[in-house]
């Protein structure tokens, strides 16, 4: 989890993050004003989240830029938490508000381990 937090740390200024926990998954909330699911991809790799993402920039026909902050594009992979492996993940896009659902890979029923003498 440290891990994660750091990389959250790094991503540009322009984007803020959240990480939540519950018992059962992980919640990531990214805002991405000018993304919609159209311009959205989120993938896990192995141990790691991909997430790209491309904002939409509507400039009216009158005006030409003086200067440009405002990237275009995001291209960031981000350590996942132990025992996340993407399955079952599920996301959602509202008014440029990404959310991924993460959840945690189940604990292994206990087994009885036998013992001969």
């Amino acid at each position: 989890m440290t891990s994660l937090r750091d990389a959250l740390r790094d991503l540009p200024d322009a984007v803020f993050a959240d990480v939540l926990e519950s018992d059962d998954a992980y919640l990531l909330v990214l805002d991405l004003p000018g993304a919609s699911e159209a311009t959205v991809d989120a993938a896990v790799d192995g141990s790691r989240l991909r997430v790209e993402a491309r904002r939409e920039k509507d400039v009216p026909t009158d005006f030409d830029y003086v200067e440009e902050e405002r990237s275009l594009f995001l291209d960031v992979e981000l350590p996942l938490p132990p025992g996340v492996t993407g399955a079952g993940a599920s996301g959602s896009i509202d008014r440029g508000v990404l959310e991924l659902e993460l959840p945690k890979a189940e604990a292994a029923p206990e087994t009885q381990i036998p013992i001969d003498d």
